[in-house]
């Protein structure tokens, strides 16, 4: 791995006026894609890209591109065939035999790995040399043309296909592939530069069948169809200048809808989902008329694609001029809860569609300010469509959110810098994985840092007005597009690029503000703020002495210095005030106006200058404040505990209008139980006026006040009166009007009273009867002939509403429960899901919202004890073919079951689920949900952890998933919540072992660690030995480029010292860690027909004896020791040194099958690739990964 301190030091160099400084020696101007080939069937895909590059050095003598999982068949520059090296070190993050199992070793490894790889430091998977007939070429600076054929044969990732096992032609039975990745993840599907900060223009060509449309980005040229029509090749163009990763493409049988309002917007969707499609569009044209408004600057894209795909990877996925949706998103005219999620996703697309596809980034630290932009602008169409009551309460949401995650968590970053030294200042604040790059990040984290990104823009835009915020966005877009239409001077491109700095310099010029401690305080540092606010008045004085604590110490805050707005409510009206929150000071005198109101029945006037009248019975009589809040407008990141009276809660909450108030009273009001309370929820309840999603909290809050106040509770079930009196017949009380959801308001809080009615509970802790009965009475007059809406939303809430009402089964002697002894309530509860069941089969509901309802309501039953508890339902509806929202909930209850009932059958169901699931969604969220509700934590013993275990998790994020980010970060996430950073308690102590400091060249025998830890230190001491096996083959390289090359001595001090002391330890290793024996789990992941396994050498031990003769000779007595050491014992010393024994087991291959391939080529070493025989052995390789995916470049090559 390069040194992290040189490399991206050079990136992050503060950019004054030189603008952007490339990490590679050469600049991208042009790309062809063209896949000519794509076969559903097979599930491959073949065709060629051709880059064109200008060399920016003299002695350019090596290209890196990207490129993984692709079979790369042969390079040529210039019509010159080059030799290529292909090594990919993520594919195996730490070598097989290694027996380390700690997290710690992991995460180094794994970050060592994709920076090794990382395009944003000059790396690549693919290293091309350039043919020694273009050296003078080169040296004169001028064009290269390099054109390499590759193909892809099922990809695990990047590009995922869909196809239906049914009847008909691919085109009839609705087959589709799609791209798709977290990050920049083109490198999955074809070879280029993969980062954001390299921009070309594109030609993209795809030849389909004559069925099947082909959508990609930028305008679509021609559509040619061969000879035989019977295919047909798309010619698009991309001609504004994008990176690799913002290019996507779609195929499939897809039906076309020209938007009637902008005719250069087209959508595509599945076939037979027209209708669906023409309705959830209709609406985008708006987004782009408020979009371009406000930036005051036309769509940067001359046209603009939004494809509805199966089995999305996510919700939306932004890229260059295209959108890709899932398909679930669609819905009818008759579909309320959807509508708003729906246009919400097709707003964030498309603001990503400015920040993000458009306008790119410099680096991943300069990832924040685009996630930054599109989120606030995308907050701002919100606040615009929904409204101020809707915009406030998601600030509230996101806000909630971050701070919640952080202080579990201890941080989010935004903004952070790899200096050299630096990393003091600039604490990672996650142990488990680097946040130094997107690929190593929890998804999690990735979420909670768009949250926190664009929470950020709203305080900047506090801090410098919107006026002067949109005038910047303006003008980074304005140069931007000048930038794009420069079409032979791509220096200027690098204008298309933000970065931080260059985001606040625009800032200071524009608004004339220095918002510099800003963006220390929440971008170059992470945490939240943690204030606790009390007060008392004094009297005599006439002052409101507020007293505002902080907690800085616990994980994820932060201390706050600055500005803090408090209101405060009295009888003479609202005032603010605004307080400096110092080093040290906590109390704050706040000066109060005149008592005289109380006597003249004067109205009160209010925050928005409305005047009401109140009844002031409850307050103090000496005081005249009615209630107080600290930083109403959240312009801090912050969680606010403040102590209030409950008269003041109940004020807050019936007369101010903000509806963030009125939330933060009602969660208040859960610790008052009294009368008064009661009063003022249910006066909320019944405001018309009131925010809809205020009302719904008051319900839930209602219940758990009546369940505290259950002694003294009087008259009906709370919320029963009011229901019946809102939504049911005048005539006949317990039998509800026909539905009519015209008005939305009603129709949302018709569907949560009863939800949150049958949460109350009486004095024996059971729900009431009146209110079961109450609830199957609505389910059984629920009459929607003449409503125009859906109704399934509301009757999914019923069944959510019967789950609520069921409580423990109270066991009489011990009897086993059956079906046939039920407790009748509960039967009755048993018959209506059944009955719902039932009836989906027959009419299933939009998103099938009622079988979602119905399984999360049997797994409750079971929970409580009323039915057996058994999960062979939920694995039958958790299997691929079932709608996703179905499966997602029957794996939800199977890994509650799997906690609960400790069943270890269930938890190796899921984990082969996660392993071998055709849909990447549900892998993921798998993962998550076993993350999130485990089967055992590190801090508890559990029968489920065994060795096993830790071996099965630890190969599923080592090797099992290196095509798919998400997923191995995840299996990391569920890793670290099982077994913590350290060794897995459950392993037993390794053997004695050795530690080496390879910075003070001492060796320290250590009872707990073994061997491997050698390779701790980025695997550095195992470099040379590996490489003198190497150059037996002619080695393409010279070492000409040794910028960042480890200090030789070291190097063979602990080469010869490791080797010596691995001999002195010599015995058998542990059995079945060996690679070699059959009966290891790891060749029962290879699949026995792979290409990859026919070239597998049987004899082993014949080598051991002719290695030496390969050596340069230099390192020669170290590597002689350990090869006869080897052949003497065979499996001793490659069990316990991962590198050499991986290079001299890829070293066989080559000569294997060297004889079969020399006639192809002279340049070529086809080496399958036994490491990932899984994968098909895809990978033309030269050599393989140096331990820690050192690049190829050691000082041993160069003698």
């Amino acid at each position: 791995m390069p040194p992290t301190g040189s490399d991206p030091a050079r990136m992050n160099r503060k950019k004054g006026d030189k603008g952007f400084e490339s990490p590679r020696p050469y600049k991208l101007t042009h790309q062809v894609v063209c896949i000519n080939n794509i076969n559903f069937q097979r599930k491959s895909v073949v065709g060629f890209v051709e880059l064109t590059i200008f060399p920016t050095v003299a002695n350019l003598n090596r290209i890196k591109l990207n490129s993984k999982q692709c079979r790369i068949y042969r390079v040529r520059i210039n019509d010159l065939e080059a030799a290529f090296i292909y090594n990919d070190p993520t594919l195996e993050v730490c070598h097989s035999e290694s027996k380390q199992r700690n997290l710690n070793y992991f995460s180094n490894a794994y970050a060592a790995a994709v920076s090794a790889v990382d395009p944003d430091a000059g790396n690549g998977e693919l290293c091309i040399k350039v043919p020694s007939e273009l050296w003078k070429h080169v040296d004169e600076l001028k064009v290269l043309k390099i054109h390499i054929n590759f193909s892809l044969d099922q990809p695990k990732g990047g590009l995922h296909f869909v196809v239906p096992s049914v009847e008909g032609s691919m085109a009839e039975r609705g087959a589709h592939v799609f791209s798709c990745g977290y990050q920049n993840s083109t490198r999955f599907w074809f070879p280029c530069v993969d980062s954001y900060s390299e921009l070309c223009t594109w030609k993209l060509e795809f030849t389909v069948d004559a069925a099947m449309v082909a959508v990609s980005n930028g305008d679509l040229v021609e559509t040619v169809y061969t000879h035989d029509m019977r295919k047909k090749t798309f010619h698009y163009m991309l001609t504004i200048p994008t990176s690799a990763s913002n290019i996507s493409l779609a195929i499939g049988p897809f039906e076309i809808l020209v938007d009637p309002y902008m005719h250069e917007v087209t959508h595509f969707c599945l076939p037979q989902l027209l209708p669906l499609l023409k309705h959830t569009t209709s609406y985008l044209h708006e987004v782009f008329e408020f979009y371009e408004e406000i930036l005051t600057c036309r769509y940067p894209y001359s046209c603009f694609k939004t494809v509805f795909i199966d089995e999305a990877y996510v919700e939306v996925a932004a890229y260059a001029s295209m959108s890709i949706f899932s398909t679930n998103l669609l819905h009818s005219a008759m579909i309320i809860d959807e509508t708003p999620l729906t246009r919400r996703c097709l707003a964030q697309s498309l603001a990503q569609q400015f920040f993000g596809c458009f306008i790119s980034r410099m680096s991943w630290s300069d990832e924040w300010v685009l996630k930054g932009i599109s989120g606030y602008i995308y907050g701002l169409w919100m606040k615009k469509t929904f409204g101020v009551n809707e915009y406030r309460h998601w600030i509230k949401e996101e806000l909630d959110k971050i701070v919640a995650y952080e202080l579990k968590t201890g941080g989010v970053l935004l903004h952070p810098i790899f200096g050299g030294g630096k990393e003091k200042d600039n604490p990672a604040p996650h142990p488990h994985f680097s946040i130094k790059h997107p690929h190593t990040l929890s998804w999690e984290y990735y979420t909670m840092f768009q949250c926190k990104a664009h929470l950020v823009m709203r305080l900047i835009e506090n801090r410098i007005s919107m006026e002067f915020m949109l005038q910047v966005f303006n003008k980074l877009l304005s140069l931007a597009s000048t930038a794009s239409s420069q079409k032979f001077q791509s220096h200027m491109w690098s204008q298309m690029l933000v970065s931080t700095s260059g985001f606040l310099k625009s800032i200071s010029n524009v608004s004339g503000k220095d918002i510099q401690p800003l963006i220390k305080q929440w971008v170059d540092q992470s945490g939240v703020v943690k204030f606790y606010g009390s007060f008392a008045f004094n009297r005599k004085r006439n002052v409101l002495e507020l007293e505002i604590k902080q907690d800085y110490t616990s994980p994820g805050t932060q201390k706050y210095v600055g500005p803090l707005k408090v209101t405060v409510q009295e009888l003479d009206g609202s005032f603010n005030h605004t307080l400096q929150i110092e080093e040290n000071s906590l109390k704050h005198d706040i000066p109060c106006h005149s008592k005289s109101r109380r006597n003249k029945k004067k109205k009160i006037p209010l925050m928005n200058g409305e005047e009401v009248d109140m009844d002031l019975s409850a307050m103090d009589a000496d005081s005249p404040l009615l209630w107080i809040r600290i930083d109403p407008d959240m312009a801090v990141l912050r969680k606010v505990d403040s102590e209030q009276a409950d008269f003041m809660w109940q004020y807050q909450l019936r007369y101010e209008r903000d509806v963030v108030a009125q939330q933060e009273a009602i969660s208040a009001l859960e610790r008052f139980p009294t009368p008064a309370s009661r009063l003022a929820l249910t006066d909320v309840l019944e405001q018309e006026q009131c925010f809809y999603r205020v009302r719904m909290a008051a319900c839930f809050c209602l219940a758990k006040i009546a369940n505290s106040m259950v002694s003294t509770w009087t008259g009906p079930p709370a919320m029963k009166s009011l229901f019946t009196r809102m939504f049911c017949c005048k005539t006949c009380p317990n039998i509800v009007k026909t539905n009519n959801f015209m008005s939305f308001q009603s129709y949302f809080l018709q569907k949560t009273m009863p939800v949150a009615m049958a949460l109350l509970r009486d004095v024996h802790n059971l729900c009431p009867k009146e209110v079961l009965t109450f609830i199957l009475d609505l389910i059984k007059y629920n009459d929607n002939r003449k409503n125009k809406f859906s109704d399934n939303y509301y009757r999914a809430e019923m069944i959510d509403a019967l789950a609520n009402s069921v409580t423990p089964a109270v066991s009489v002697n011990n009897e086993v429960r059956t079906l046939d002894n039920l407790n009748p309530d509960v039967r009755l509860i048993l018959e209506e899901i059944t009955r719902f069941l039932n009836m989906e089969k027959l009419l299933p509901s939009y998103r099938h919202t009622i079988t979602v309802s119905c399984l999360r309501a049997i797994r409750v039953l079971q929970k409580n004890g009323h039915v057996p508890s058994d999960p062979s339902l939920f694995k039958s509806y958790a299997e691929y073919g079932h709608f996703v929202d179905i499966r997602i909930a029957a794996l939800e209850a199977v890994v509650d079951y799997t906690k609960v009932d400790r069943s270890y059958e269930e938890l190796q169901w899921l984990l082969t689920m996660v392993q071998n699931d055709p849909v990447p969604y549900v892998r993921h969220k798998i993962l998550n949900m076993l993350t999130k509700n485990p089967p055992f934590t590190k801090s508890m013993e559990s029968p489920l952890c065994n060795e096993a275990l830790v071996d099965q998790l630890w190969k599923l994020m080592n090797s099992g998933t290196s095509h798919d980010w998400r997923l191995r970060c995840g299996a990391v996430d569920l890793y670290f919540t099982l077994f913590g950073l350290s060794r897995p308690s459950c392993l037993p102590l390794p053997e004695l072992g050795l530690v080496l400091n390879l910075k003070e060249k001492k060796a320290v025998l250590n009872p707990t660690i073994i061997p491997e830890a050698i390779a701790g230190n980025q695997e550095a001491a195992v470099n040379p030995s590996s490489h003198t096996q190497l150059v037996g083959f002619q080695n393409p390289f010279s070492s000409s480029q040794d910028e960042e090359e480890i200090d030789m001595d070291t190097v063979h001090d602990s080469q010869a010292f490791i080797s010596h002391h691995l001999n002195m330890l010599e015995r058998p290793s542990t059995p079945g860690l060996s690679k070699y024996r059959p009966a290891n789990s790891r060749s029962a992941l290879i699949p026995q027909h792979s290409a990859g396994c026919d070239g597998t050498p049987t004899t082993k031990p014949q080598w051991n004896m002719e290695l030496p003769r390969k050596g340069t000779g230099k390192e020669q007595p170290p590597l002689e020791m350990s090869v006869h050491a080897a052949a003497a014992a065979p499996l001793s010393v490659f069990g316990k040194e991962p590198a050499s024994s991986k290079h001299s087991e890829h070293h066989h291959h080559h000569h294997h099958e060297h004889k079969k391939k020399k006639k192809k080529h002279k340049h070529k070493h086809k080496h399958k690739h036994r490491r990932d025989g899984r994968e098909r052995g895809r990978g033309p390789l030269a050599f393989p990964s140096p331990a820690g995916g050192r690049s190829a470049r050691s000082p041993s090559l160069s003698d």
